[in-house]
């Protein structure tokens, strides 16, 4: 039937038409929805701050605890191990076992050292008495950032996990998926902490 070519009446459907998708094509969908659930939950985050961005309690506001040179190298390193991410992911397309490990150990660096800036940035905080339990604004600045911070540190958990499996099994096919679902995740964190920045950061010292 010329004039239904996704056999939705009654054409013939050819064999090598049926039975269920490729592995990589149900994999790489389920990832999708589960980035996608992700993004909706940061949303909500963002959500809540934009709501209690004002909501100090005569405590301090965003432009009193920035420093924007900090978070300029946490933004710096964390952009940086996006790019050695994809370094990796070259390295993957030409199955070159030793230039996959050299990237994925640079990424893992990078976001460390981005872990590292954050952390001293919220010891910092705490130590002056900014804690979250000071305000409504810094809840919602503390639940916002340290969210992100989570998944920065069960990415590195994941990253870990692959170099280990390459170095151990190389790269089979349910490897390679594993990989290319990290990428996903791992360039998807570099875009919410854009959003991050701009809002909570920069934004705030605006404001």
């Amino acid at each position: 039937m010329s004039g239904d070519p996704h056999k939705l009446g009654r054409g013939e459907i050819a064999p090598s038409e049926r039975g269920p998708a490729p592995k990589r094509v149900v994999v790489a969908y389920g990832f999708w929805i589960f980035l996608l659930t992700d993004f909706i939950m940061f949303a909500g985050f963002f959500a809540a701050y934009a709501v209690l961005a004002k909501a100090t309690a005569g405590g301090p506001a965003a432009r009193d605890i920035v420093e924007l040179p900090l978070v300029g190298g946490e933004t710096a390193l964390l952009l940086a191990s996006s790019f050695a991410c994809g370094m990796a992911g070259i390295a993957t397309a030409a199955k070159n076992r030793f230039w996959f490990q050299i990237a994925m150990a640079a990424t893992a660096l990078l976001g460390a050292g981005f872990l590292a800036l954050e952390a001293y940035e919220f010891l910092h905080l705490i130590g002056e008495g900014h804690g979250p339990q000071r305000s409504a604004f810094l809840s919602a600045f503390f639940a916002l950032v340290g969210c992100h911070g989570l998944h920065v540190t069960l990415g590195l958990v994941w990253l870990t996990t692959m170099m280990a499996q390459v170095q151990a099994k190389g790269f089979r096919d349910e490897i390679l998926r594993r990989i290319a679902c990290f990428s996903l995740f791992w360039h998807a964190l570099d875009i919410i902490w854009v959003a991050l920045f701009t809002t909570v950061y920069l934004l705030g010292v605006a404001g």
